[in-house]
């Protein structure tokens, strides 16, 4: 096993659980990827990116609709195949294939086996974080969000994201990837990046050997 730092790590959580901002943080602590004199182009990428349509808020990967079915798919099986040509690199994936499951649970009725994904990942060493905060934490989450968003409706109904949490824990526990539940309440993002990290070295999430 060679020293490079290559981590890869999914951040899976409701709104309002500092994915991105932990995604972030994640990419620059030093234990994962070391010292950096300068900034560079961060590997962060997202499931929840809108890309399937021409307007802001739109659909993507997670929230696909019939019709886009394939297209979502076929966009996994590439993410699948790029992750597993970039093996040797840190990847900060800021929600991915439960967040699919879980919205697609939730809002339309469909699920979706994504075990083969999961068997792809596996072996590249992305390990799983579910991001979660106790429930009378998200009013004061939401209170902090308002002040920055640029779509505060979404925010309305704090129940919605309290049941999607129940319906991401009960997902993530079907995983077959290590997994690691972080709480981060009390919005204490760097503590929790240091969680992740300390977790990441303790199970060798750090590095990643050459293929036999």
């Amino acid at each position: 096993m060679g020293d490079k730092l290559v981590p890869k790590v999914i951040l899976e959580g409701t709104r309002l659980t500092h994915k991105t901002d932990l995604a972030f943080a994640l990419n620059e602590h030093p234990d994962l990827v070391g010292p950096r004199r300068y900034r560079y182009h961060s590997p962060v990428v997202s499931a929840e990116w809108c890309g399937f349509t021409n307007h802001p808020w739109g659909r993507g990967l997670v929230n696909f609709d019939a019709a886009e079915e394939e297209l979502a798919l076929a966009t996994y099986r590439t993410w699948a195949t790029l992750f597993s040509q970039l093996r040797y690199y840190s990847w900060f994936v800021d929600r991915f294939h439960i967040s699919t499951r879980a919205w697609q649970r939730f809002h339309a009725g469909r699920d979706y086996d994504f075990g083969w994904l999961e068997d792809e990942l596996r072996p590249l060493g992305f390990r799983l974080v579910h991001c979660v905060r106790r429930p009378e934490s998200f009013v004061e989450a939401r209170r902090s969000r308002l002040e920055v968003s640029g779509k505060p409706e979404q925010y309305d109904d704090l129940d919605v994201f309290v049941r999607e949490q129940e319906l991401l824990r009960e997902l993530v526990a079907e995983s077959t990837l290590p997994v690691l539940e972080v709480d981060i309440s009390d919005g204490d993002v760097s503590s929790a990046a240091d969680r992740i990290a300390a977790w990441l070295e303790a199970t060798g999430g750090l590095h990643l050997p050459d293929p036999d």
